[in-house]
């Protein structure tokens, strides 16, 4: 189910102005961030993938290649498992929020080094248009800490209004 919500939500995506329009917003990574504090970091990383594929499936890829599934599976992943793992050892409301900033954190230049050597080649090669070295560091890296400070920000939201449920449903797993 949260899979399903995870692709709803992606469907939902905007761009954020200032930035180059294949850059989009959007809020999937919550539905896996919830299921990762619940079920443990193999459930959220499998509603990141699952939410690709229906999205793969249903929408298709621009190059013929999921180059953009791909990176988002790997920026989702990259988000939820630090974390999960940072609130994992402190679970207070303090500690999803070291989680999610070192997460951001972790996203944002993680993806910058992975679009420079893997991902935008792989787009220039498929899409046949080159994109200069340059966008990484003018557009990407912003966008993705900007991107993660947004995502941050609601699901802190909604972490202080569930958490109750969560830690609820965490034991009913964890047993």
């Amino acid at each position: 189910m949260l899979s399903g919500i995870a692709y709803v939500l992606m469907l939902l995506d905007f761009p954020l102005p200032f930035f180059p329009s294949f850059l989009k917003v959007d809020f999937s990574d919550i539905p896996a961030l919830i299921a990762a504090i619940i079920m443990g970091p193999g459930a959220g990383v499998a509603v990141e993938m699952l939410k690709n594929v229906l999205d793969l499936l249903t929408t298709g890829s621009q190059t013929g290649v999921p180059v953009g599934h791909i990176a988002n599976f790997v920026t989702g992943t990259l988000f939820i498992l630090p974390t999960y793992f940072m609130y994992n050892r402190v679970r207070t409301k303090k500690g999803m929020a070291m989680g999610l900033f070192t997460a951001t954190a972790i996203s944002a230049f993680a993806m910058s080094i992975l679009n420079y050597y893997v991902f935008l080649p792989m787009y220039e090669y498929f899409m046949g248009f080159h994109l200069p070295a340059e966008i990484v560091v003018m557009a990407i890296l912003p966008f993705n800490l900007l991107k993660g400070v947004m995502i941050s920000a609601v699901f802190m939201v909604l972490f202080v209004k569930m958490n109750n449920w969560l830690i609820k449903e965490r034991a009913v797993f964890t047993k």
